[in-house]
């Protein structure tokens, strides 16, 4: 045992628990790169257009995954060595170790996560390149390399939400897995873009898209903290990112048009691509949801059923919203008629169902990725 500087005596595997403060605000830091590089690469394309691979944006984009690989790199190497060496391994630091490979490396499950998103990246970033290389100029989000990109950031994403949930009883482990599911729900839209190839005739498939995730990860808030204040406080912080991204993505844009002697399209409506396809009436929804869950405890109702029904109004009140917020948004933007909307919101309820239901479980799944505190149990 140590003596810490106040005279407190502690032991290997509390010195292990602080010192994983390190990597993991270094992976958080590297997904927050890749954020502003996806921000400023859309509204690159929105307000500039085309672009090769080698653009600012993308390497912002490139840069914070390659620091989310390393860091998870270096934890593994670490892992792998304290294992070889009989020392104990905190799960604390990233969750329970797994075996990879047999016995060859020992890795921590949520750096293994966002290190195989890492790793993933860069292979459909060779693609990219290839792409762009046989067809030039890039002038869709939803090209198959870009969705491929796309997904890969999202596990990384996923491992370094549960590099956080495994310190949950700290409160840098609680604030960062709310920070990392707040980064995953800004990535959210723009992966349901993908949604644009589905056939619209009769409902709009990228709004029930943007719903389900947001209620998604929403609903996983408040499944991880248990406790009034996860479902808005993960909606107060994709708020507050998004305020953030509604100055810088035009200003960035055309500061590096300027750099580069391009000029901006003719017309350009000043509204920020990315923080527009994010839900502007997500926090009071997040609030209505808190309700939800309050009413549910004082009746003694099942967490589980509550989030479901809860994830349900939530995900149609989102649908609803969407359309008004584009056409408040863009100039020259119609409505669509009452029963296309109707139909988007309906099916966006639908979808809210599940994701009501698996967000609250795959918070108590993060839970589980913690040591178990004495006398706790799982609430369904």
């Amino acid at each position: 045992m140590d003596l810490t500087a106040s005279g407190v005596r502690t032991t290997p595997v509390a010195k292990q628990a602080r010192t994983g403060l390190l990597p993991a605000n270094v992976a958080l830091g590297g997904s927050l790169l890749s954020l502003v590089g996806l921000t400023w690469d859309i509204q690159w394309h929105d307000d500039v257009g085309p672009d090769t691979f080698f653009t600012l944006p993308h390497l912002f984009l490139y840069a914070g995954t390659a620091v989310v690989g390393l860091a998870s790199l270096a934890v593994v190497l670490l892992t792998t060595a304290a294992r070889r060496a009989g020392r104990p391994v905190d799960p604390r630091v990233g969750g329970r170790v797994v075996n990879v490979f047999g016995k060859t490396f020992a890795a921590p499950i949520g750096y293994l996560v966002s290190g195989v998103g890492a790793a993933t990246f860069l292979l459909y970033g060779l693609w990219d390149q290839w792409w762009h290389g046989l067809y030039g100029f890039d002038a869709v989000i939803d090209s198959p390399p870009h969705i491929g990109l796309l997904l890969a950031i999202t596990v990384s994403l996923i491992g370094t939400t549960a590099v956080f949930a495994a310190a949950r009883e700290h409160r840098w482990g609680r604030i960062g897995t709310l920070a990392s599911l707040t980064v995953l729900l800004t990535f959210g839209p723009v992966l349901a873009l993908g949604l644009q190839q589905v056939p619209g005739d009769y409902f709009n498939a990228v709004s029930i898209g943007c719903s389900m995730m947001a209620v998604l990860l929403v609903s996983v808030g408040a499944g991880f903290l248990r406790r009034p204040g996860g479902a808005a406080g993960t909606a107060a912080l994709v708020l507050l990112v998004q305020g953030v991204f509604w100055w810088f993505s035009p200003w960035a844009a055309k500061a590096y048009a300027d750099l580069v002697d391009l000029p901006l399209r003719d017309a350009v409506t000043g509204v920020p691509q990315m923080p527009s396809l994010t839900p502007l009436a997500l926090l009071p929804v997040a609030a209505l949801m808190e309700l939800g869950y309050l009413a549910g405890r004082r009746r003694g109702w099942p967490a589980g059923r509550v989030s479901l029904v809860t994830g349900g109004i939530a995900g149609a009140l989102i649908g609803l919203s969407l359309p008004f917020q584009h056409f408040l948004l863009f100039p020259g933007a119609h409505l669509s008629p009452a029963w296309y909307q109707i139909t988007t919101a309906v099916l966006s309820g639908l979808f809210g169902l599940l994701g009501g239901f698996a967000g609250w479980r795959f918070g108590g799944m993060l839970c589980l990725l913690a040591p178990a505190k004495k006398g706790e149990t799982a609430d369904a």
